[in-house]
This record gives C-alpha cells, sequence and structure tokens, in this order.
C-alpha cells in the first residue's frame, strides 16, 4: 500500500507520478531504518519506527518535530563550559575519607556522580524535610524575607494565587524593594499552561521595570519568530530555591497552589502531595551552581563571579549528612539520575523504598527492581491509584504485572489526590531526593536535579513518611491486577508503547 497517498485516488494519477510516490515511499522507509536507531534505545528506535510505518502523515512529522532528544548546540556548550569550569574548581578535594564506615561500593557511587554530573560528595550539611504543603511556602517566605543579597528562583511551573504562590512573590518583590537581586526562572511551557499564566508575566514584568535587579527569564523559550524555538518536550523540571547561598530547597513541588489551579481538581478536591527539604551547608553551592548554569543558558550572564560561594569552607564542613546534587537531562549525554538509580538499587541488601508518581522504567531500570525482589530485597513501590495525566497511567499500569510477579509490593495512594512526592531510601544508609520522576521523560527529555543523602538519620526520617504514605494506601496484588478489564489491559499495552517516543 501507498501510505503517504492511500485512500486520495493515486490510481487515477498518471504512471509516472505513480513511480515517483513509490520511490519516494521506498526511499523514506530505507531512510529512517538507518536514521532512527543512531543513539537511541532499541525499543525506542522501535516504537519510533512502527508509529512511521503505521501512521506516517501523523508519526513523521511528529518525529521531525520532538525526534530529537538533544538541546541546541548553544545550549550544550555552555553546559560543558559550566561543567570543565566546576570539575576544574574542585578537583583538588579529596573528600573519599568522608565516607568511613561504610562500604567501597558507596564511595564508587560518589564518584560515578563527580564523573557524570561534576559535583563531589561533601559532608557538613542539615537537612529538614518539609511534607506539608503550606509548610513548604512559609519556610521559603521566612528566608526570603531575611535575605541580604540575592535569591534565586528556579520552578517547572509557576501559579499566580492569594495564599501559595501570591505570598511568595509578594516576599520576593519586599526583598527587592531592600535592595536584594532576584533572579526568577520558570519553564515556558510547564507554566504557561496554567491559568493565569499572563497575569503571573504582568506582575513580573512590573517588578523588572520596578526593580532593575528584579529579572526574570522563561527557560527553554518557545518564541519561533524570535529564533527562539526550543523542542516541545524538552523541559526544565528542576526546582531550586536559593537564599544567600547560605540556605536552599529543593525536592517534588511546583511554587504553585495545591490543586494546580485545575478547574477539573478544585471541583473534585483533589490535591498534590509533595516532599521537599531544606537545606544548609556545601550542598546548597552545588544547587546554587546547578541555578546559575541554567541562568547562563537562558541569559548568556556567567554568575560565577557573583555567587557567594565559599568552597575553602564547604571543603572544610563537617558533621551533619554527607549530601551531593546529581544534574541530569539533555545537557548530559549519560542519563545521570538513571545511571545514580541503577547504582543504589543494585546495592540493596535488605530493603528498597521507591516513592513516583510516574514508574514508567527502562529495562535497565525495570531488570534492577525485579533483580533486587529476586535477591530476597523487601522491595516497596508507592505510586498514585490514579495520576494526572491519562496516557502516564496506563503506560505505567502496563508495568504492574511484571513487577508483582517478580515479588514487588506496589501500594497505591488514595485519590482523588496525586502522590507527587519523589525519593528513594536502599537499605538503612542512603536515599535520593528530588524532582526527577522514575520515568524516561525525567532520564531523557526533562533537566531534572537530584539529592543523595547519606546520613543513617535522614534515611529513617525518609522511611517514616514513606510509612505515613503507605499507611493510607491500598496494596496491589497481583490475583487482583491480572483479572482487570480487558479494555483497560489493552489501553495500558497500547500507551506501553507511545513511552518510549522519545
Amino acid at each position: 500500500m501507498l501510505w503517504p497517498l492511500s485512500g486520495l485516488g493515486i490510481e487515477g494519477l498518471p504512471f509516472w507520478i505513480f513511480v515517483i510516490v513509490v520511490v519516494i515511499e521506498v526511499g523514506i522507509r530505507v531512510a529512517v531504518l538507518g536514521i532512527i536507531p543512531d543513539n537511541r534505545r532499541p525499543n525506542t528506535a522501535m516504537a519510533w519506527l512502527l508509529a512511521i510505518f503505521f501512521i506516517p502523515i501523523v508519526a513523521l512529522p511528529l518525529f521531525l518535530l520532538i525526534g530529537r532528544n538533544k538541546l541546541s548546540s548553544r545550549r550544550q556548550e555552555r553546559q560543558r563550559r559550566i561543567n570543565e569550569a566546576l570539575l576544574e574548581a574542585t578537583s583538588h578535594m579529596d573528600l573519599s575519607d568522608q565516607l568511613r564506615g561504610y562500604d567501597e561500593q558507596l564511595g564508587a557511587t560518589a564518584v560515578l556522580n563527580r564523573n557524570l554530573g561534576a559535583f563531589p560528595l561533601q559532608e557538613g550539611n542539615h537537612i529538614t524535610f518539609l511534607a506539608d504543603y503550606k509548610e513548604f511556602f512559609l519556610r521559603v517566605i521566612a528566608e526570603i524575607d531575611s535575605a541580604q543579597e540575592y535569591v534565586h528562583v528556579l520552578s517547572y511551573i509557576v501559579g499566580e494565587d492569594p495564599e501559595y504562590t501570591g505570598p511568595v512573590l509578594d516576599a520576593l518583590e519586599r526583598a527587592a524593594d531592600r535592595g536584594v537581586t532576584i533572579r526568577f526562572l520558570f519553564d515556558h511551557l510547564g507554566t504557561m499552561r496554567v491559568r493565569g499564566y499572563r497575569r503571573l508575566r504582568r506582575r513580573l514584568e512590573a517588578a523588572s521595570r520596578t526593580w532593575a535587579h528584579f529579572e526574570w527569564y522563561r527557560v527553554l523559550p518557545i518564541r519561533p519568530l524570535r529564533r527562539r524555538f526550543s523542542r516541545l518536550d524538552l523541559r526544565n523540571h528542576r526546582k531550586i530555591i536559593v537564599v544567600d547561598s547560605e540556605v536552599a530547597f529543593t525536592g517534588s513541588a511546583n511554587l504553585i497552589e495545591p490543586h494546580y489551579q485545575r478547574r477539573s481538581a478544585i471541583k473534585m478536591n483533589r490535591k498534590w502531595v509533595e516532599l521537599n527539604a531544606k537545606l544548609t551547608g556545601p550542598v546548597v553551592t552545588e544547587l546554587d551552581i546547578v541555578f546559575a548554569s541554567d541562568w547562563y543558558a537562558e541569559s548568556g550572564e556567567n554568575l560565577g563571579p557573583r555567587l557567594l560561594v565559599d568552597l575553602e569552607a564547604d571543603e572544610a564542613a563537617r558533621g551533619g549528612s554527607l549530601a551531593q546534587v546529581v544534574p541530569s537531562g539533555p545537557g548530559f549525554p549519560d542519563e545521570n539520575n538513571l545511571r545514580l538509580f541503577n547504582d543504589l538499587i543494585y546495592q540493596a541488601v535488605d530493603r528498597l523504598i521507591i516513592c513516583t508518581p510516574y514508574l514508567v522504567p527502562d529495562d535497565s531500570l525495570l531488570y534492577a527492581v525485579t533483580n533486587a525482589a529476586h535477591r530476597d530485597v523487601d522491595v516497596v513501590v508507592l505510586v498514585t491509584r490514579q495520576a494526572d495525566q491519562f496516557t502516564v497511567q496506563h503506560a505505567q499500569q502496563s508495568y504492574y504485572q511484571q513487577l508483582l510477579e517478580a515479588g514487588v509490593r506496589i501500594f497505591r495512594y488514595p485519590g482523588p489526590d496525586v502522590m507527587h512526592a519523589k525519593f528513594m531510601v536502599v537499605d538503612h544508609r542512603v536515599a535520593v531526593l528530588g524532582s526527577s520522576n522514575m520515568d524516561m521523560r525525567s532520564f531523557s527529555l526533562n533537566l531534572e536535579v537530584t539529592l543523595m543523602l547519606v546520613d543513617d538519620a535522614k534515611t529513617a526520617e525518609l522511611a517514616q513518611i514513606f510509612e505515613a504514605y503507605r499507611s493510607i494506601s491500598e496494596e496491589l496484588h497481583l490475583e487482583e491486577w491480572t483479572s482487570r478489564p480487558w479494555h483497560v489491559r489493552y489501553l495500558d499495552n497500547v500507551f506501553r508503547l507511545t513511552s518510549a517516543l522519545q
């Protein structure tokens, strides 16, 4: 069948046009067979090929639009320069002795993270977990009100409401009025979709006119008329707030009220459940540098000389928690977050806790988790019963049977709420927390930031938070899942294929 023009009366066209169409069709098929597999996972390449062969009129233009999961060469070059400068600045640090009391494998993980993301593992950090939605915003406001030099804000989504984000913006304006430099970043597409976006933009524009030191940019802007067009699904999903390089916040929460300003969520009283961390110590410097790299990518301004960074003080810090920041995304070629997750999961001996709103693993992560269960590790996964994205919900569900058959215990957080917290606990010694989901979008398409913590007490605290979530969740059993309706199984299988389209 001539799929480009099938059903359009091609049989009535002159023979020479028929020949041209055949040549084009065969040429495209041959071309995509050699182009699409280039530097892609086999399952991703196969998904694209199947889509193009069966629905070419839709899939081929889509591939041309979003088929390349890399940032522009300009952005990649800026990220490379930042990584090289950071590695050079910290090359004298020999911090392996800070893992005294832990096995060599965990030290190797710290080396892996440093080689991939450029940041060292350092102690002297103090961490407060914030599981209450409102408390997170109140803590942020309090720190902004104490700022003396600058406040850096990066969020995937920013809303504008009177109870949550509005007071944060008020605090930023108060800080600007007393001379504090404000640098504000938000993902363009992530925020543009939120009700009230124009109102937010007008407020930020007014602030930048009032105070020259109140600056803001849209990350990965979609402005084709200004030659600033970015691939639509390459997004900056990081959440970072830094005050004077003394205090930082990171985790899962966007700067938006808990209904995400969605009318449907308000109607059904659906709220997003988040987990964040307030941090002091050397890890704040690392988060500040990640922010600076994103600022440089959008503004072209190198914040290096303006950051309040004292590497000698960071190196000398002792006590508290060991922590290491791991940035990842299209600016890094090696899927840093996925490698970190896999490396830690293979170290699990007693227990593995995973809390994520989106669990759509690639083969490597799926094997790591199921292998842990086959080693008699107590593997417990907590997901949302009903995710906020229809396609992701069904893609995620397609993996449940394989996980359950391996011995993984799956708990589903009750609706209508969305369990949006993202963390993992391995045994009783190490945990990761941040913006990254456990899906292929977070591994390959989104800019993410992940925090690795080595601290028995903080790991136990995270485990307690998990138990509070699990206590109100329902366990999913294999017998129940295999008896689900046929149409649900069908949708699960269909959307499992689409999860690989990167």
